[in-house]
């Protein structure tokens, strides 16, 4: 009779657990999330969604945050899928997530705005530009990358050595700076400067993108 009840209770419990693994699968909404952008507008859709539309809260939630993302130099879309996936599976969903931009399939657009002249005549001071972020670079393109010094800078690439780029400036004129310096004695100190567009060479890690679109 122990016996029995024993096989009871085992059975009880193995229907109990069997109910609580079937809820939290069908609890789990799968999701296929569009993100169509062009660096400045993001809207985000879904397709085939299964189950139930995902709520406009969680929708504008993965807008907002793909649209932070694409503005972080270092962002990929494989970051941002990942960032997407995050975000669904707090709220119960699995997803499948494509970005679409006006280059193509999961090419990351970004905007920039050129701060100086070193550029000119290409690229005017407070022109706004769109790049692909890519690694992919070849001789000759305009590219966006990050000094260690001086931020983000926008250069054109002359030589590639290994994982080395010698990035340059279009702009081939030198500025002579005249700097006054009043001395103790009442008298002016004038130093001639000359100042040069930048020229440098970065790690091929720095590159941000190519200038597409400006």
């Amino acid at each position: 009779m122990k016996l029995v009840k024993g096989l009871i209770l085992v059975l009880i419990v193995v229907a109990v657990v069997g109910v609580a693994a079937n809820f939290t699968i069908l609890d789990v909404k799968d999701a296929n999330i569009v993100i169509y952008t062009n660096g400045t507008n993001t809207n985000v859709s879904t397709q085939g969604t299964v189950h139930r539309v995902v709520p406009t809260s969680v929708m504008n939630e993965i807008k907002d945050k793909v649209s932070s993302d694409i503005m972080i130099e270092s962002s990929t879309d494989q970051s941002i899928k990942s960032d997407v996936k995050n975000i669904l599976l707090l709220h119960n969903y699995t997803a499948n997530v494509k970005i679409v931009s006006q280059f193509g399939a999961d090419k990351i657009p970004m905007i920039a705005t050129v701060n100086g002249t070193s550029m000119v005549p290409t690229l005017q001071n407070g022109q706004n530009i769109v790049l692909l972020k890519t690694k992919d670079i070849k001789v000759g393109d305009i590219v966006v990358a990050v000094h260690p010094n001086y931020g983000l800078i926008v250069k054109r690439v002359s030589i590639i050595n290994a994982n080395q780029v010698y990035l340059t400036s279009d702009n081939k004129n030198v500025q002579v700076v005249n700097n006054e310096t009043k001395l103790e004695n009442g008298s002016v100190e004038t130093v001639t400067v000359e100042k040069k567009p930048l020229n440098t060479w970065l790690p091929s890690d720095n590159i941000v993108g190519i200038v597409k679109i400006y």
